[in-house]
């Protein structure tokens, strides 16, 4: 039900690797899970340290995208960082949704740093029994 949308992830993470994490590459993406859970997807993404009004969602036709934006928690005049390992700037991660799941009903909640959202299945594509009839195959057979 869910395609990641950006092949050329695992390059700029390897070109990030090799040459430093300069700022001209995309925004970073951000972990996620995503699983099926009480007729929904669910998807969790990992966002420690950012405020909940520093999260962009959109959904536009079947693409939606989250982004994120971690700011330097110390002001940079009155502070001198002795170390600074946690990454800062944007976050960004666009995932491809099937026709079957209802964008027009997903929530999202914020807690722990996690933004947790769930986007409904449609009715239509819930799984169904469809029943075998046997009388009109009888018929038939006996001309």
């Amino acid at each position: 039900m869910l395609m990641r949308t950006d092949p050329f992830r695992e390059f700029d993470r390897l070109a990030q690797h090799l040459m430093g994490s300069g700022t001209w590459s995309r925004p970073a993406p951000m972990p996620m899970d995503a699983y099926r859970e009480d007729g929904a997807y669910v998807v969790a993404f990992d966002l420690p340290g950012v405020a909940p009004e520093a999260i962009d969602i959109d959904v536009e036709r079947n693409v939606l995208t989250v982004k994120a934006e971690r700011r330097p928690v110390a002001d940079g005049d009155k502070v001198r960082m002795d170390v600074s390992e946690r990454p800062l700037g944007v976050f960004s991660r666009r995932l491809l949704l099937a026709d079957t799941l209802d964008t027009a009903r997903i929530t999202a909640d914020y807690d722990a740093g996690v933004l947790t959202l769930r986007i409904p299945v449609t009715e239509r594509a819930e799984p169904r029994k469809v029943t075998v009839r046997s009388g009109s195959v009888d018929k038939q057979l006996s001309r």
